[in-house]
């Protein structure tokens, strides 16, 4: 580790990044709006919008060598030229270029102006990539431009970039003004914010030499290394983006971690839930348990996410945490993300707590009128010591007499801004609650060190005594018939089970068993048994009462959407059928798994899908064959599918990395946290600084 950290001033260093893009030339209101809606403001904005892709447009290659699928620039004489209309318009341009090969160029979306400029003998120059056609090879919508007859059009120097599609300004406005952008790059000194002897234990090169390469790469720039993410250059970014992230996430812990909470003290009303339980708590409850107690006692907030897989026990030691509030005669939220995952949670804390004295309120959407008058008086005057519901919580009109702990279940689900309203209801005299963050949803290591900086992670890795782990099967759809006699043997048996569609109606897009078509048919070939029918569309007080009749055992099969994939509890369901499961990501299929096992008896997941399988789907499947942890099944989803899916990111925007990869750059994990913690304690400013040059105003939602 080098020994010393830069801490520079910003009176000593010239700094062009935060100049307006209306600075440069042809960036008048309009455009900048539009690129402001993009969130691009200044130059070094436009420096960090990196192409997604790399055109090679260093070369000529004759047609008569062009191959299928291999992208190439060609240049000819347009020979002919065809307007058509078969199922809509069509333009043909017929080019060849004295190499006794003709190439043909296929338009869908065109301009009157533009078929004038395929006039036979121009010249013209087109990029793009070959494909088998009805008269031999084609180009489909190729970039390509006309050439005059004096035109020398010397080849690129080196590879073309790409950038992301920008609303109202074309490719070469957007690159353009990225070029003007990098010719206001300051020199290495003013923009490098890391040591040089960091970098070199890294053996990677500085920020502008980065950038430079990254925009505008050499002829014999290693292209495969630049596509793959693992060109020295991406890696000196994807280091620095990390490293701003985790500041980010760090800062924003030491933040709040500097208000007070209320510290939760005692364990009398918890111990006497422990001895009233059914079943004795597993090692691993035991032990997260002491660690959130242990977190609760302090007098500054506690931040821990617990991990655990479906059925590991999560709610029990979110009970516990809750019964440690009340006892301080303070309060305690419980949200989760759907009114079906809620009212599960509600049934189960009621079972549990109610016998003890507590006062549980429920407020979900469907609690209107007086009913919800009353809950809210309730959660106001103090009388309700602990509040179940949905995102209902965070809304306006709910007020928390003394909130000192909020729990939040399938973090994921929920967007940045409802986490942050929900901790904000906290008391005004500035302290904040405690919060415990739930999911079921196994986080791989590498993905909890980048996206959970800000929480303390504990893992709930063990099942309850006497669960049976599910078998699964995976079987082609066409083998459909012997599976409803399977059902009807499990349910003469007096066993329960489901079987899963992934849509509702019929769809002639996607070659999938549609879940209405589906009820109806199991419903005609197995008349003896009482078949349910649960979508997402349906009422919730609709959905709600199939799932109660199916959980009270007045249902035999439950015809189901993915609806069901968080939060059903029915011990006696002792097998699943997923139909089209080839479409669903591995988190999704192991949460579903997760319905049936939940009892005694010998379970079974059956995997039904449709071929020919994708080679990821295939590597899916045979994942979700192999192992029921959910651990290992988090580590190949990364592997498969990035950190999008598994961090909900779409609303959370922590691993929405401009450059970085989570699986592709785990190994600079480690490096980035030792030089966090250095950097936030020598050197506070220049953390600053990385942040704001990485994240800048988003960095607030990180926290929650």
């Amino acid at each position: 580790m080098p020994a010393s950290v830069p801490n520079p001033s910003a009176s000593d260093r010239v700094d062009p990044a935060h100049t307006p893009l209306t600075a440069l030339p042809g960036v008048g209101a309009r455009v900048a709006e539009k690129l402001a809606a993009r969130d691009l403001h200044n130059l070094q904005d436009l420096w960090l919008l990196l192409p997604r892709q790399y055109e090679d447009r260093t070369a000529l290659t004759p047609i008569r060598v062009l191959q299928p699928g291999l992208t190439a620039q060609v240049e000819g004489r347009v020979e002919a030229v065809e307007r058509g209309f078969r199922y809509r318009p069509m333009l043909r341009v017929a080019i060849s270029d004295g190499s006794q090969g003709t190439l043909v160029l296929r338009f869908f979306h065109f301009r009157a102006a533009q078929v004038a400029q395929f006039t036979p003998g121009a010249r013209l120059r087109a990029y793009g990539t070959p494909r088998p056609g009805q008269h031999g090879l084609e180009m489909v919508h190729p970039s390509y431009r006309i050439l005059g007859a004096d035109d020398a059009a010397e080849l690129s120097e080196g590879l073309d970039p790409v950038y992301p599609a920008i609303e109202g300004i074309g490719p070469a406005t957007l690159r353009k003004l990225i070029g003007q952008a990098l010719d206001h790059l300051p020199d290495e000194q003013a923009l490098e914010l890391l040591p040089q002897a960091w970098l070199q234990e890294r053996k990677l090169p500085g920020l502008r030499d980065a950038l430079r390469i990254m925009h505008r790469p050499p002829k014999d720039a290693d292209v495969a290394a630049l596509l793959a993410g693992t060109h020295p250059a991406q890696r000196r970014l994807a280091l620095e983006e990390l490293l701003a992230h985790h500041l980010s996430l760090r800062r924003q812990r030491i933040a709040l971690q500097a208000h007070a909470a209320t510290p939760l003290r005692g364990g009398t009303l918890a111990d006497k839930l422990r001895k009233a339980l059914p079943f004795a708590l597993t090692g691993a409850q035991e032990r997260v348990y002491a660690q959130v107690r242990e977190d609760l006692a302090k007098a500054m907030p506690m931040l821990r996410l617990v991990q655990g897989d479906v059925g590991s026990g999560k709610t029990v030691v979110a009970a516990l945490a809750a019964l440690l509030a009340i006892e301080n005669g303070r309060q305690a939220a419980l949200m989760a993300p759907t009114e079906l995952l809620a009212e599960q949670h509600l049934n189960n804390l009621r079972a549990w707590l109610e016998p003890l004295g507590v006062r549980i309120a429920w407020l979900a959407g469907k609690v209107a009128g007086r009913a919800r008058e009353t809950a809210l008086a309730s959660v106001a005057g103090g009388e309700a010591q602990l509040v179940v519901g949905t995102h209902a919580l965070m809304q306006e009109g709910v007020v928390f007499r003394d909130l000192a702990l909020a729990i939040v279940d399938e973090q994921h689900r929920f967007g940045v801004h409802q986490r942050l309203a929900l901790r904000d209801k906290g008391g005004e005299d500035g302290r904040v609650p405690h919060q415990l963050v739930m999911t079921a949803t196994p986080i791989p290591r590498t993905l909890a060190m980048a996206a959970y900086a800000d929480l303390d992670v504990s893992a709930i890795d063990e099942l309850p005594p006497g669960r049976t782990p599910v078998q699964t099967v995976v079987l082609s759809g066409e083998r459909r018939p012997e599976l409803v006699e399977r059902i009807r043997a499990a349910c003469a048996e007096g066993r329960q089970a489901y079987w899963v569609c992934t849509i509702i109606d019929e769809s002639d897009e996607v070659i999938a068993q549609a879940a209405q078509a589906t009820f109806e048919a199991l419903s005609k070939a197995l008349p003896a048994l009482r078949v349910g029918f649960v979508h997402g569309r349906m009422k919730a007080r609709d959905k709600q009462a199939a799932m109660i009749a199916f959980k009270s055992g007045e249902l035999d099969l439950l015809v189901a959407t993915t609806v069901i994939e968080v939060g059903v509890d029915v011990p006696n369901a002792s097998l699943m059928i997923v139909e089209n499961a080839e479409r669903l990501g591995l988190a999704q299929l192991h949460q579903l798994r997760g319905r049936v096992g939940r009892g005694s008896a010998a379970s079974t997941c059956v995997l039904l899908y449709q071929p020919p399988l994708s080679m990821m789907a295939k590597q899916r499947l045979e994942t979700m064959r192999q192992t029921n942890d959910g651990f290992v099944i988090a580590e190949k989803d990364l592997e498969l599918r990035g950190p999008g899916e598994l961090l909900g990111t779409r609303q959370t925007g922590l691993a929405a990395f401009r450059v970085a990869d989570l699986a592709r750059d785990a190994d600079l994990l480690p490096f980035v946290h030792r030089v966090a913690e250095r950097l936030l304690q020598e050197s506070p400013q220049l953390a600053d600084r990385l942040v704001d040059r990485w994240i800048g105003s988003a960095a607030r939602y990180a926290a929650a």
